[in-house]
């Protein structure tokens, strides 16, 4: 991405341990919450290798070249959020089938291979090449579109964070909070709701920083 390599570092340790959580978190559950978490994992990943600053410098692949394959990954991504979130509403219609939490996974990868497809434009116009026409300065997008996108993942962050807050004594326990115990203490842990906002707090965090580089 554009920006201080230090910044896509931290970007790629970030969206890489999202992922590799969302990974065991898929490992002890099923159904929908088993879908769920695989793309979330399958974000994290894309997210973490889009973020590499290496990958724009590699002399044996044009950048304009590297966008356009992230736009190719995150466009089939969006395409099975898709499928998945039609399957759901067939099959289940407004029940149980989770609409919220998989509206916001096609919202991620649109993101995603917005920000690519914009990448993979503005490298095409500089010749292909990563010079400073193509770097620090961003590629621009569509503002309107960008700044939608940075006001809900903004908005996506913020909600996930106020779940963090602690519960009033005696507080109804949040759905889905004992999910994991039969599998193990571990486990058990990794599928506590606050753990889940965490991680999501996470990954709309890089997703709106990835933005800001755009």
């Amino acid at each position: 991405m554009h920006g201080p390599a230090t910044v896509g570092w931290l970007l790629v340790a970030l969206c890489a341990l999202t992922g590799a959580y969302c990974v065991l978190r898929a490992k002890g559950t099923d159904g929908a919450r088993r879908e769920d978490a695989g793309g979330e994992a399958l974000m994290g990943f894309g997210m973490a290798a889009m973020a590499v600053p290496s990958v724009w410098t590699w002399q044996p692949l044009p950048p304009a070249v590297t966008a356009a394959a992230f736009a190719a990954l995150f466009t089939a991504l969006l395409a099975r959020e898709l499928g998945l979130l039609l399957l759901r509403w067939r099959r289940d219609g407004r029940r149980g089938a989770r609409p919220c939490v998989h509206l916001h996974h096609v919202t991620g990868a649109l993101a995603m291979a917005y920000m690519s497809l914009a990448m993979a434009a503005a490298f095409a116009g500089t010749g292909g090449a990563a010079g400073p026409a193509a770097h620090g300065t961003g590629t621009g997008g569509i503002p309107v579109l960008t700044g939608a996108l940075l006001v809900y993942f903004a908005g996506y962050a913020l909600w996930n964070g106020a779940q963090l807050i602690p519960s009033p004594a005696g507080a109804p326990a949040t759905a889905g909070a004992g999910a994991g115990v039969a599998f193990g203490p571990a486990c058990a842990v990794i599928h506590q709701p606050g753990v889940t906002a965490g991680c999501r707090l996470a990954m709309s965090t890089a997703m709106f920083t990835m933005l800001l580089t755009l």
